[in-house]
């Protein structure tokens, strides 16, 4: 029974970190992970203890390369694994755990700025890429040599760009080689001008020239990937890119080119859509999806504000990566709102495994903003700092007496009218009544809709504002209302017993059940 329906439990057990088919030969390893620029970054720096952070994938060459660094540089190395959210983000709060002085980040990398500051070195890898293949494909899908273009890849194809660019400046004239946008080395000075950084990448744009002209050439991805639609970086530049101006993608290993117009269209109506279940949504639930990128806090108490000022009622939920098993606990509420790093919003699993959809912060601003530009005239924006005052793409809301609240709107899923949202100053004397709901533990909510902008003090978690009928109902009514509520603690309910001792084995095969 065992083995037909799962693995044995041995198999669990024995499970090492790392794929063993996949770890690179011992020979390679100062290539591929650059162990000589590593060393200098340390060395420079003067780091006694300095952290390693692997994705899950290149966790078998962790302790090989960290041997190697400790030989080479006398430090003390920590490997950092196992990240609660993207490996894509800079682990800067277990680096601090560990005491670490710096940090060198191996494999895809998002390139947010951290939350606290810390000096970090980012290997994203070197792919081999085809340049011949390259060369040519890019001349199949841009024949005419004055179009402006520009070379984008996968991290780990980056350092191959400038070659391409080689190859075909003699004949294309208006050619941008677009590069990661790495921190600068500490202590050297900004290039002037100062280029463009979008994307997790840097354009040398021309005085007077934006990025909105230039169609796009990108190098990367791989034949195998099954669904290319779930490659975050990828997905991240189409949806962010302008609408009207080409884009076309290609194997760096084969240098088959495919046109990703259809697909950008695709990504576009499925966020279209999303933004129209964020409008008919009536209880949000905010995923905090990353501690260490910078202004997380900010944004999350944007969102907050921005889902009072709609009338909606949200949730403030901590749960790691999110997945389906997880999200599907809490049926109350509508949408989640993942806020994360731009290729972790982008990166949760497909859409139809999860019990409600799992929306961007740019969708929520969209829905829940009426000064948000209209669809086709507004960027999609994949990082949530873009959303923040100080950024040029910042809205603010709407004063409370606008007309712009007052538009009627009409659910394009439903075809209901939506009614405008109830948003009346602090001092309405409706927010004075006040119910008792049961205790609840452990949940932050944001009260909106009759009764003011500001969430309720912690001294008043026990009760909820009494709105008009149509408001959301609170998670404790909606608690309170299920015919099993969790485990309770019962303190002083129960009998006192001496400790013994219990079960011992794992789930799928526990000592006292013997092999059957």
């Amino acid at each position: 029974m065992e083995s037909t329906f799962s693995s044995p439990a041995e198999t669990a057990l024995q499970l090492e970190a790392g794929a063993a088919g996949l770890r690179t030969p011992l020979g390679d390893l100062d290539r591929v992970y650059e162990l000589e620029r590593v060393v200098g970054f340390v060395r420079d720096l003067g780091c006694q203890r300095v952290a390693l952070q692997f994705p899950d994938q290149l966790l078998g060459d962790a302790g090989a390369v960290a041997a190697r660094l400790e030989e080479a540089t006398g430090s003390k190395v920590f490997i950092l694994g196992d990240t609660a959210y993207g490996s894509c983000c800079v682990d800067v709060l277990g680096a601090e755990q560990a005491g670490a002085q710096a940090l060198v980040h191996f494999g895809p990398a998002c390139l947010s700025p951290p939350a606290r500051p810390l000096p970090i070195a980012f290997v994203l890898g070197q792919r081999s890429v085809a340049l011949e293949l390259c060369a040519k494909a890019f001349e199949a899908q841009n024949p005419d040599p004055t179009a402006p273009v520009v070379l984008l890849s996968e991290p780990a194809c980056a350092h191959a760009l400038e070659a391409l660019a080689t190859l075909l400046r003699p004949r294309y004239l208006d050619l941008l080689v677009s590069s990661p946008a790495l921190p600068l080395p500490v202590g050297s000075l900004n290039p002037d001008p100062e280029p463009l950084e979008r994307f997790g990448r840097r354009f040398p744009l021309a005085p007077g020239r934006c990025l909105e002209e230039y169609g796009a050439f990108y190098v990367g991805g791989s034949e195998a990937i099954s669904d290319p639609d779930l490659d975050p970086d990828l997905s991240r530049l189409l949806l962010g890119w302008a609408p009207g101006r080409p884009f076309s993608s290609c194997c760096p290993d084969t240098g088959r080119t495919q046109d990703e117009g259809a697909r950008a269209w695709r990504l576009r109506a499925r966020r279209r859509y999303l933004v129209e279940r964020a409008r008919d949504a009536r209880v949000v639930g905010l995923l905090a999806g990353t501690l260490g990128v910078a202004r997380h806090r900010e944004a999350l108490a944007h969102l907050r504000n921005l889902t009072q000022a709609a009338g909606k009622r949200s949730y403030v939920l901590a749960l790691g990566r999110p997945t389906p098993a997880k999200l599907a606990n809490f049926p109350e509420v509508d949408v989640f709102v993942l806020l994360a790093c731009p290729l972790g919003a982008l990166a949760t699993q497909p859409s139809g495994s999860f019990f409600r959809p799992v929306l961007a912060p740019c969708e929520l601003e969209a829905a829940c903003n009426p000064a948000w530009p209209p669809p086709g005239l507004a960027p999609h924006l994949t990082h949530y700092a873009d959303l923040l005052p100080g950024s040029p793409f910042h809205v603010p809301l709407p004063p409370p007496d606008s007309e712009l609240w007052d538009t009627p709107d009409v659910s394009l899923i439903t075809g209901d009218l939506r009614p405008p949202p109830a948003w009346k100053p602090s001092t309405d004397p409706g927010c004075s009544a006040l119910t008792p709901r049961p205790q609840l533990e452990l949940a932050e909510s944001s009260p909106a809709g009759e009764c003011g902008k500001s969430p309720l003090p912690s001294e008043f978690f026990p009760y909820v504002q009494a709105t008009q009928p149509q408001s959301p109902p609170s998670a404790a009514s909606f608690l309170s209302s299920r015919s099993w509520q969790g485990l309770q603690p019962c303190l002083g309910q129960t009998p006192v017993t001496a400790a013994v001792t219990g079960r011992r084995g794992i789930a799928i095969a526990y000592e006292d059940e013997g092999s059957s």
